[in-house]
């Protein structure tokens, strides 16, 4: 499957990117390579993470990575994976 990093999900990986960045660099670059390692892996097994709590499709699944939720839409049509975002992990409020 062909993953798709939506100009949404880039937008905000720069922003925390640059955020982090304030800190340590190192830290962020360490941080985007492990997330980038992590969204690579999503092909061997698209369905593994849990259905999304933002979206009513079963075909969108979040992941969540260092306090940040990772939303993907798992298009089997196109045989493509599209990275849709990326938040700071806050649980759904019932």
């Amino acid at each position: 499957m062909q993953i798709i990093r939506d100009t949404d999900y880039l937008q905000k990986l720069q922003s925390i990117m640059e955020y982090i960045a304030q800190d340590s660099l190192n830290q962020a670059l360490k941080f985007q390579v492990d997330l980038d390692e992590t969204i690579d892996d999503i092909p061997n097994m698209p369905f593994k993470y849990k259905k999304s709590i933002y979206f009513n499709d079963k075909n969108v699944r979040d992941f969540v990575f260092k306090g940040y939720v990772v939303p993907y839409k798992i298009d089997t049509a196109k045989n493509q994976i599209i990275i849709i975002g990326i938040n700071k992990y806050m649980e759904k409020l019932i």
